[in-house]
């Protein structure tokens, strides 16, 4: 495997779990233990562990931490108080999504931000030459490591381990968990279409809690999970993943995620995101299913009576609904809902429908107790 290939802090448990392994992006990972299709039915029914400390952290903090993401940011800054969370594109002065982030208070002075694995120096070198509110901002994602606990038993086994406190946090909340591990913190948040809970821990601290967590998980039928099942679950409930379904060339008009955005504030890139608001979108990120047989996979062609009308950004075949699934970027004109599309697959023209975002829902904001 290449040298500059990083591997996560707790690697040596994986290889001893029998995980097979693989690359993503510049992480050697996990791809799956037992199978994909047997992990993604745990999330679903159960609950998995996720090694996620491949993503960054960074904080935002000072007296103006919270005008320097709101001039960052065009998401809700302003919904966010003591332990709660928002999530955010982050634009460049195009409009174009530099990556996609989940911000939390911890108090008045102190946000985390959580960014994307391959663009944590991107995103860290674009904070601080957007910051004139000179507000401090460390890069602490080589001190953190994170694990996400995800499915329908995922609160009775945080819970067990941390505090019954964990029942009561509401669905984009953060809270601090000193006990057992201190300066652990614990955010109901994840890429799962599932309940479920993200935990930051001192990378010391990332195989004991591994390691506990898959101990009173067993219990509930708690599986490791790896990233081939995360990425039909987030796929299944239309999650985008960063570099592949959005990027510095994509708005987030074109990509639907106009709802985390507060359009009456200054943000860096609003003058472009009004203009093209204005005007109106050429190109439209769709849903679709497969009529016919065959996988749908990025970069694959989509035509409409054998003219090119988009490119498929995800394909998969999700294992809950059983059906061959996939994201693309399609000609606004073509995008309505129950629209007879083909994908080019190798020499075939192959069927597919248009259908309604997510492909799979769950109530995932519901009080737990």
């Amino acid at each position: 495997m290449d040298q500059d290939i990083r591997k996560l802090p707790l690697h040596a448990t994986h290889v001893q779990l029998g995980a097979k392994l693989g690359a993503f992006g510049q992480w050697e990972v996990p791809l799956y233990y037992s199978s994909i299709l047997e992990e993604h039915a745990a999330v679903r029914e159960k609950a998995g562990i996720f090694d996620i400390s491949h993503m960054g952290e960074v904080w935002f903090r000072g007296p103006n931490a919270r005008k320097a993401l709101d001039f960052l940011l065009p998401g809700k800054i302003e919904k966010l108080v003591p332990g709660k969370a928002v999530y955010s594109p982050m634009l460049n002065e195009r409009a174009g999504i530099v990556d996609d982030l989940i911000v939390s208070e911890i108090d008045a002075n102190s946000y985390l931000v959580v960014v994307n694995a391959a663009n944590v120096e991107k995103d860290y070198n674009w904070f601080l030459a957007h910051n004139p509110f000179k507000a401090e901002i460390i890069n602490e994602s080589d001190s953190f490591g994170l694990l996400a606990v995800q499915g329908p038993a995922s609160a009775k086994i945080v819970s067990q381990i941390f505090s019954d406190d964990i029942l009561k946090l509401p669905y984009y909340h953060i809270m601090r968990a000193d006990i057992p591990w201190k300066g652990s913190y614990i955010s109901r948040t994840g890429y799962t279409g599932e309940i479920g809970f993200e935990i930051f821990l001192a990378q010391k601290n990332l195989k004991p809690a591994y390691d506990t967590i898959l101990e009173i998980g067993k219990a509930f039928g708690v599986k490791p999970i790896g990233f081939g099942a995360r990425d039909t679950l987030r796929l299944e409930s239309c999650m985008l993943l960063y570099g592949q379904d959005m990027n510095d060339d994509t708005t987030p008009l074109e990509a639907g995620l106009e709802w985390p955005l507060n359009l009456e504030k200054d943000f860096v890139g609003k003058e472009a995101l009004l203009k093209q608001k204005s005007q109106g979108i050429t190109k439209k990120m769709v849903a679709f299913e497969m009529i016919d047989r065959g996988l749908a996979r990025h970069d694959y062609t989509v035509t409409k009576n054998g003219k090119t009308i988009g490119k498929v950004t995800s394909g998969s075949f999700a294992p809950t609904l059983k059906k061959n699934i996939g994201l693309a970027y399609m000609s606004a004109s073509e995008s309505a809902v129950g629209n007879e599309i083909a994908v080019q697959i190798r020499d075939q023209q192959a069927k597919a429908k248009i259908v309604k975002m997510p492909f799979y829902k769950k109530n995932t904001t519901k009080e737990i107790v």
